[in-house]
């Protein structure tokens, strides 16, 4: 990536008064093609070994320097996209959640927290929120396709018939028991927590089942006989939370924490890592109760 900066400070700067010539410094690695390129473009352009720059001379140095990065970065790119273009065509993924498009690639499968995370490792991928489909440029061809058996096979597990048929031959087994009691005791909205160890009142705080608010410490102790599957290692001094999901502005809001929590600890404070995908699962919620209340 080039550096620019202009020699006095300012893009269209007078001769100051050591008489130094208005103008900007520009460097770049070194490569003879760009070279040439940038002397064809600067004929006026001199190389400075004291700053180790191209110092191009001109009271709009700075700005005609700017329209020749973005020109060059567009010719990049045009490049890049040939190439992963003419990747695809020697080696396409052949695929129904995949289609080719004039500008790159569209991408619409099942829902899944794999997909989306593969797809957000993918360079310039976006996503569109009114077509509901992934676009991925041309350049991004080969991360693309380096990552597209996984996220193919998550989306194959998510088909609906596909979920419906694991859930078919789960009804009634221990682990759709053990399943749903799960789900029953989450939505109690509680938690334990070791009664010398509380978290703060009304401020997001990370524990096992994500980023929570707790709005209430009962004072009730648990009886770990009854909820031992869901909490191992709770004990008699435990006293039972009540929580609730935090707003998009908590977690905006909230300072991560500088440091991992302890293998151990049952509340913590969440680090970026933890903020990060709350804060687009919160968004991705507010989204939904806007377009329910419209």
């Amino acid at each position: 990536m080039a550096e620019t900066k202009s020699s006095t400070g300012h893009d269209e700067a007078p001769p100051s008064e050591d008489g130094a010539k208005p103008g900007a410094d520009i460097s770049f690695p070194y490569d003879r093609m760009t070279v040439e390129q940038f002397r064809r473009r600067f004929p006026r352009a001199r190389w400075s070994d004291a700053r180790k720059a191209w110092f191009v001379p001109g009271r709009t140095a700075s700005r005609r320097i700017g329209r020749w990065l973005a020109e060059m970065e567009a010719e990049a790119d045009a490049h890049a996209d040939a190439k992963g273009r003419d990747a695809f065509v020697f080696d396409p993924i052949d695929s129904p959640y995949l289609e080719r498009g004039k500008a790159g690639f569209r991408i619409r499968t099942p829902y899944s927290k794999t997909v989306v995370d593969e797809l957000r490792e993918v360079p310039f991928s976006r996503w569109d929120g009114d077509l509901r489909i992934w676009h991925v440029p041309f350049r991004s061809y080969e991360e693309l396709r380096r990552r597209w058996p996984e996220i193919e096979a998550a989306a194959r597990r998510n088909e609906p018939e596909e979920r419906r048929r694991r859930a078919e031959e789960r009804k009634g087994s221990e682990q759709d028991i053990r399943s749903k009691r799960r789900s029953a005791e989450r939505k109690l909205h509680r938690y334990p927590l070791r009664s010398d160890d509380l978290p703060p009142i009304g401020r997001p705080v990370a524990i096992s089942y994500g980023i929570v608010v707790f709005t209430e410490i009962s004072g009730e102790l648990v009886d770990p006989d009854v909820i031992a599957n869901f909490y191992p290692g709770v004990t008699e001094d435990h006293v039972w939370g009540y929580w609730r999901v935090p707003t998009l502005e908590e977690i905006v809001r909230t300072w991560p924490a500088k440091m991992p929590a302890a293998e151990d600890a049952e509340w913590w404070l969440p680090t970026i890592e933890e903020l990060r995908p709350a804060r687009r699962r919160a968004r991705s919620r507010e989204a939904r109760k806007r377009a329910k209340a419209s």
